[in-house]
């Protein structure tokens, strides 16, 4: 992924334990483009933790941190974002969304986020 194309994380969270948090602090120390969205409003680096469904253009990456009792919320809302391809964060595995998004040609994988970035993946 170019570091000009923008990720959106989805449970992000201020509480620097969460791994949304961290994700979101990597991503940025990184250099990536990203955009924060979680239940509660906050920031992490700087950059604003936004709720609800705002609109975003050119979404690249959504890497999920909603576990997947929570996700129905979110599926026409992340589908109607375009991305490229969502990350199913561990605790956030849903085949049932994943199917979902594959029938929308989005690619969707199982990974985690942290990984991915500290292996120079992303």
């Amino acid at each position: 992924m170019d570091k000009k194309e923008i990720s959106l994380v989805i449970g992000a969270s201020e509480n620097i334990e969460r791994y949304s948090f961290m994700a979101g602090h990597r991503l940025l120390a990184k250099g990536y483009k990203v955009k924060l969205l979680g239940k509660d409003e906050g920031n992490i680096a700087g950059e604003p933790i936004l709720t609800g469904f705002p609109k975003f253009e050119k979404i690249h990456t959504i890497t999920l941190y909603v576990g997947p009792k929570n996700q129905p919320q979110y599926y026409d809302y992340i589908i109607s974002l375009k991305p490229k391809r969502v990350i199913f964060n561990p605790g956030a595995e849903n085949k049932e969304f994943m199917e979902l998004l594959l029938k929308k040609n989005i690619h969707a994988e199982e990974a985690c986020t942290l990984v991915l970035l500290s292996l120079n993946a992303y």
